[in-house]
């Protein structure tokens, strides 16, 4: 669906447009799906390779406890590995980036834990 529903933007607008989002092998935008313990939840349309912390801030209001109550974070759906706090200080929301730090952006199901759990 993701597919689909940008496709008469990327005819409109051009391939280059959508390419001219994100780094190298990680082009375009992606939809991010974003639960957990931040101020305010929701789905939103975001460029890829954003790093996790903007894209909490620009869109979610950031952790509702602050940055420095990260826990955690599940940044692909269910089944991605788990990133450690002092990961997602500098996790960039990109499939090379996440690989690199062991886990992955997978449908981008980002959920975040802070200190209370």
């Amino acid at each position: 669906m993701e597919t689909i529903a940008v496709a008469p933007t990327i005819l409109r607008r051009g391939a280059s447009w959508f390419a001219g989002f994100g780094n190298p092998n990680n082009r375009g935008t992606k939809l991010f799906g974003i639960s957990g313990h931040v101020t305010s939840p929701k789905v939103v349309e975001e460029s890829m390779s954003i790093p996790l912390q903007d894209l909490l801030e620009k869109h979610c209001g950031g952790m509702r406890n602050g940055w420095d109550s990260i826990q955690a974070c599940i940044p692909g759906g269910s089944s991605v590995p788990v990133l450690s706090k002092e990961l997602c200080n500098d996790a960039i929301m990109e499939f090379d980036d996440l690989r690199s730090k062991g886990s992955g952006l997978g449908t981008a199901a980002v959920t975040m834990f802070d200190d209370s759990v």
